[in-house]
């Protein structure tokens, strides 16, 4: 597929750090996606399309997992997500399949006048956070998280749904459930950022996704692979 001069595939670091700085003045749009998250497939096209119609605009497509170390800098936790940066700083971030909202952002930012920004470095952009109940002590929000967790036999604290997994790590583990054939439930934490932050200190464990059976903390992707490796997966959820 041909592609426009102002159109760049990310595959290292360095390329990615010479083209950023090779115009500090110049208006980019990162475009975080995965091969295997569905909505990445077409708003890659928007992002082909967007930098035919804007030339003066520079567009990096960056595979999240393949370029971890990019993703991690500019704190992407999903896919897809867009940075709009000018130079180096951050003007935009849009998270998740939205089309119109991203093509105005980049007519917004292409054609307008700079505005003030929301960061001073690409290396700590702003985090979306959900609505967080103003009235919520920690007593009520633990309450709710151990609720969360004992809504079914097994529970899964996941980034999207099952259907529509927003992270490598949820998808692998939400195949590896269903090549066990166990039946869960699930919660996406990018929906609820108070549980979010709750369960990494309620089950000591810092990222997600988070395996719940018969209410208790089990693993992360990683314990739970070898936990099914070993067998002692397949003991725990017949108890």
């Amino acid at each position: 597929m041909a592609t426009s001069p102002n159109f760049h595939v990310i595959e290292s670091p360095t390329q990615f750090q010479d083209i950023m700085s090779a115009d500090l003045n110049r208006v980019s749009l990162i475009n975080f996606w995965a091969p295997w998250a569905e909505p990445c497939k077409q708003m890659n096209e928007v992002v082909r399309e967007l930098a035919k119609k804007y030339p003066q605009t520079q567009f990096l497509e960056v595979e999240a997992e393949q370029q971890a170390d990019i993703a991690e800098s500019f704190d992407v936790e999903a896919v897809p997500t867009f940075v709009i940066l000018r130079g180096h700083t951050l003007l935009d971030r849009i998270s998740g399949a939205d089309a119109p909202k991203l093509a105005a952002s980049v007519a917004k930012h292409t054609s307008g006048p700079s505005v003030a920004p929301q960061s001073q470095t690409s290396q700590a952009p702003a985090k979306a956070s959900a609505d967080v109940p103003m009235d919520e002590s920690p007593e009520a929000l633990k309450e709710r998280m151990r609720a969360l967790m004992n809504q079914a036999k097994v529970v899964l604290f996941m980034k999207g749904s099952p259907d529509a997994p927003r992270c490598g790590f949820s998808r692998k583990i939400v195949n590896l459930l269903n090549e066990q054939g166990v039946q869960f439930a699930s919660f996406d934490i990018l929906q609820d950022e108070a549980v979010r932050q709750g369960l990494k200190e309620l089950n000591d464990w810092p990222t997600f996704p988070q395996l719940i059976v018969n209410g208790e903390f089990v693993g992360g992707l990683d314990i739970v692979k070898e936990m099914v490796d070993n067998g002692e997966f397949k003991e725990i959820v017949a108890q």
